[in-house]
């Protein structure tokens, strides 16, 4: 029987990303009747319903589709999952991921970043590959972060990787607009990062932008709308407890003045509205490749005064001026500004956490002058105060940006030159009248001004080859950089202001402080890189560096990398190829050594301090003394590495695993080593030392169900490691002093980094109320000694991982991604000093239960009249478990259907909900578990002392193509 033809017709999309695809393969299968998608994806073909549409096009799943009765079918197109030849940047080139031999992360960008506000990179990565933790001091808008790739490396220099965007090395991302990524590729081992030399001792961060891919124009607007909210308050005296509490201290005022019960965290905390608008338009024709984008995100604290703002523009240019010649320019300028909030510190030092804590509930926000209420006992003026009584603001313009030339000749060769710049000016401009608060009163005002400028250039020339003969395969790669650091800064601050309305320095009589400083810094280097694969099946790639670096000394200025790697890849043997249900297995080996220069200009010289005045005559004058010492050995920190790993992919690409074990030895660290008094130094800064990471890393992608209508995903990762100071000369250091107690954090041999140090908790003793600790022989004592400290409690986790999954149904989609970290311990000190009861400080609720006469069982000792601090020392009382889970992100999205998208000439229409934070399962007490009150200190980690919280956001959003 004949079957009669008729015109069937749709649009091919991208799954992922809505894209239209030009250039699929339509055809009747079983026929060579077929045609290709035009531009923008459109299709048109006669075909009887008996039929069988076949879609195909390189580096997606085919697609078949039995006709029947429909005349129009969109199809999307999903990528091969197996990925086998996806093309992933590394460091000074590219490979295909079936290549590689090292261990390489690699986060999609468009899939990791279209659903989530994208402020802050570190949040948006974090828990998307293995190995790497990110660490986040604040939750504040204008707070950075640490990212640790395969723990910390370093005691004193930066244990930081280097960020490479688009080619030009950088150290800051916070003015790097997301939406504008493409892709990023963390280079984790010594065999992928030494290309980097002495750089790439933490890591490398490869960074890719966006570039036109279209042969049509593409424009898209994404815009969202969110809040944010601290997801959790805690519970303190009300007005009446705190007047009970403080009689029982002693302390008498006229209370019927203070008859307030002000919750401060409801006044300090607020539901804060953010914004984000992105426009880009890209393509790719006649050679030449375009993306232009500009954005705006406006971002305010969910903690009162706090808030960032950004401006940003990308342009990306390539073009192919015929078959041997291709220039090309990226250009990134962003004017970036914050207004920041103190947190990290306490009350009395304009700390607003601790603040919103221990303000007493009592009093109001404002006297009837207008001016700021104090604590009734101490001169500490309310948490309003410090957000609102001083004028402050950052602000950044930068810009980053490359130009480039690539030459092929003589068949084989490329010859690529590239120079970039980073340019930064930034200002700090702040401003407190000499009237509303009691610290302005006490100066008669402040102003002050500082500046900040730092223009860096590299400029890089590489010459590489490619060829094949028959079952060899060969790569190589020769070149040198030059790189230069310029910085210069300068401040004032004046005080005595006469008036308000002049807010500049100028305006104030004296002159309390002023300088200026210029320093610089240069690298020299040559790189090398041969890949070599025989038959497909064994791989080998060696890398070679040598860097010299203006930071160290004459004797030891040039520093030498090498790393190699090698890969099996089993699959393609001949006693595995019938196993069907095996599409990948590779093995991988590798070994290197990189460096780690990252520890300021001059570090080397016997520098000149300045501030060595001399009273002479009855005058004071200037004067200079002897800073450092000098130590023309001073040579790089060095990372020996060895990472064996395995690559596993099952049916078609449906299931792919990879694990990696690693061991990460840095010696010859950069340390602050104790001098011989005979010297005239107390220390100087001398490379000795060695600290070791091993781990364990584990990555899991698999699709569970598709078909034409219905989609689940799944990727999970699992990181262990176990770091150790195996060699401090003997030394014993001791850092993160918290609440005038001392220092909390210990570096000893044969430990972790930043283990906790103090003294062991007993109890409250049921006859005085006091605290008793254990000490070195395991008695009870009222009074323990410095040498009673011992190990109480490790910042480091066991384990960090995440959970994503994701299922699509027709048009709509949800994605929950988790992520966590398991065994790590917290020194909450923010309780410390909240249950300490020794001075006019409000206290946490829990000290209701407080001993107040002989018998009484409690944890909680008695109210201390003699403001000693013995009853809340430094103990395993305060070391809490930091274990959480988090719902880091929950997405809910639409995408509309063809036939609307053609009503309204679009090409895409998504709309979606995203939580991020919305549920935090955690044991710990305090206001979040992801604390890190000491910023980027590799010694002291996981305190808190008024940390500002991670926060819970919720955003509305749409992304449109036409």
């Amino acid at each position: 029987m004949a079957w009669s033809q008729t015109e069937r017709n749709g649009q091919v999309l991208e799954a992922v990303t809505d894209m239209p695809i030009p250039g699929v393969n339509v055809i009747i299968k079983g026929t060579n009747n077929g045609v290709v998608t035009d531009f923008d994806g459109n299709y048109s073909i006669m075909a009887t319903s008996q039929d069988t549409l076949v879609f195909s096009y390189v580096g997606f799943q085919n697609k078949e589709i039995l006709v029947g009765n429909k005349v129009t079918m969109n199809v999307s197109l999903e990528e091969n999952t197996e990925a086998l030849s996806e093309v992933v940047v590394v460091g000074y080139g590219s490979q295909k991921r079936e290549d590689i031999t090292g261990a390489v992360g690699v986060i999609d960008a468009e899939e990791t970043f279209k659903e989530r506000p994208n402020n802050d990179l570190g949040s948006l990565i974090q828990g998307q590959a293995a190995g790497v933790q990110v660490l986040k001091s604040s939750g504040k808008p204008s707070a950075g972060f640490n990212i640790r790739v395969r723990g910390t490396s370093s005691i004193s220099a930066g244990s930081d990787p280097l960020y490479v965007i688009d080619g030009v090395p950088t150290t800051d991302t916070r003015s790097l607009n997301p939406s504008d990524i493409e892709s990023i590729s963390i280079l984790k081992d010594a065999s992928s990062a030494a290309i980097y030399g002495a750089q790439g001792a933490n890591g490398v961060v490869l960074i890719t932008t966006k570039q036109g891919k279209s042969e049509k124009a593409q424009f898209q607007f994404d815009s969202y709308v969110g809040v944010a909210q601290v997801w959790k308050t805690l519970e303190v005296l009300n007005a009446e407890q705190y007047r009970d509490l403080m009689t029982e201290l002693g302390y008498n005022t006229q209370w019927d003045q203070y008859n307030e019960n002000t919750d401060w965290q409801n006044k300090v905390f607020r539901d804060a509205l953010s914004h984000n608008y992105q426009l880009s338009v890209s393509g790719k024709n006649n050679g030449t490749q375009y993306y232009i984008s500009g954005g705006y995100l406006n971002q305010e604290g969910a903690v009162r005064s706090a808030e960032m703002e950004r401006f940003s523009f990308k342009t990306n240019l390539s073009k192919e001026v015929n078959d041997w010649l291709k220039i090309g320019t990226n250009v990134n300028y962003t004017h970036y500004s914050d207004v920041d909030v103190t947190d990290n510190a306490a009350v009395n030092q304009g700390g607003v956490l601790l603040g919103v804590l221990a303000t007493p509930p009592n009093i109001g926000v404002y006297n009837e002058d207008g001016t700021f209420t104090s604590n009734p006992f101490q001169d500490w003026e309310n948490p309003i105060s410090s957000t609102d009584g001083a004028d402050r603001g950052y602000k950044n313009q930068r810009l980053l940006g490359n130009i480039y030339t690539e030459v092929d000749f003589l068949k084989n060769f490329t010859f690529k030159t590239n120079f970039g710049i980073d340019f930064n000016a930034d200002r700090y401009d702040y401003f407190l009248d000499p009237f509303r608060t009691s610290y302005g009163r006490a100066l008669n005002g402040s102003s002050q001004y500082n500046t900040n400028i730092n223009n860096y250039f590299i400029w890089d020339n590489t010459l590489s080859y490619k060829n094949k003969f028959g079952d060899h395969k060969i790569e190589g790669l020769v070149g040198s950089v030059y790189q230069k650091n310029r910085g210069e800064y300068s401040n004032i601050e004046r005080r005595n202001f006469a008036i308000a309305e002049i807010t500049t320095p100028g305006a104030g009589s004296e002159i309390v402080g002023a300088s200026a400083g210029k320093s610089e810094k240069a690298n020299a280097s040559f790189i090398s890189r041969i890949n070599y694969d025989y038959k497909n099946r064994y791989l080998l790639t060696a890398n070679f560096r040598a860097d010299g670096s203006s930071n160290f000394g004459p004797n030891n200025r040039w520093g030498y990398f090498p790393s190699f790697s090698v890969g099996w890849r089993i699959s393609r043997e001949s006693f595995l190829e019938n196993i069907d249900e095996l599409s990948e297995l590779k093995l991988r080996a590798g070994y290197g050594i990189v460096g780690n220069d990252n520890l300021g200009s001059y570090a080397y010289l016997a520098r000149v301090g300045s501030g060595g005045n001399y009273p002479i005559g009855g005058q004071t004058m200037p004067g200079t003394y002897p800073a450092t010492i000098a130590n023309d050995d001073l040579k790089w920190e060095e990372s020996e590495q060895t990472n064996l790993g395995v690559d596993l992919g099952l049916y078609d690409g449906k299931i792919t695993f990879s694990a990696d074990a690693y061991i990460k030895k840095n010696y010859d660290l950069l340390l602050n080593v104790p001098m011989p008094t005979g010297t005239g130094f107390s220390s100087a800064i001398q490379n000795v030392g060695e600290i070791e990471n091993r781990g364990l890393e584990f990555q899991l992608n698999t699709i569970n169900y598709s078909n034409e209508n219905f989609t689940w995903r799944t990727s999970a990762n699992l990181s262990f490691n176990r770091n150790e100071a195996k060699d401090i000369v003997g030394q014993v250091i001791t850092r993160g002093g918290v609440a005038s107690r001392g220092n909390v954090s210990l570096i000893r041999e044969g430990e972790p980094l930043g283990t906790f140090y103090g003294y062991v908790w007993g109890g409250v003793d049921p006859a005085t109320g006091n605290v008793y600790y254990i000490n070195q022989e395991g008695e009870s004592t009222f009074t323990p000694t410095a040498d009673d400290r011992k190990i109480i409690g490790d910042p480091n986790p066991d384990f960090i991982y995440s959970l994503g999954n994701t299922f699509t149904y027709k048009e709509f989609g949800l994605d929950i991604f988790l992520q966590g970290s398991q065994g790590n311990d917290i020194f909450n000190a923010t309780k410390l000093q909240m249950e300490s009861m020794i001075d006019s400080k409000n206290q946490l609720a829990s000290v209701l239960n407080r001993w107040r006469q002989p018998g009484d069982i409690t944890d909680i000792p008695r109210v201390n009249t003699e403001g000693s601090t013995d009853n809340s020392r430094l103990s395993n009382r305060y070391v809490e478990d930091g274990s959480y889970l988090r719902f880091k992100a929950v997405t809910f999205s639409y995408n509309f259907k063809q036939n609307a998208l053609d009503k309204l000439h679009l090409n895409a229409l998504k709309f979606y909900v995203t939580g991020e934070n919305l549920i935090t399962l955690t044991d710990y007490s305090g206001f979040d578990p992801q604390v890190n009150a000491f910023g980027g200190d590799n010694a002291v980690q996981g305190v808190d002392f008024g940390t500002y919280p991670q926060t819970r956001n919720v955003i509305f959003g749409m992304n449109v193509r036409f």
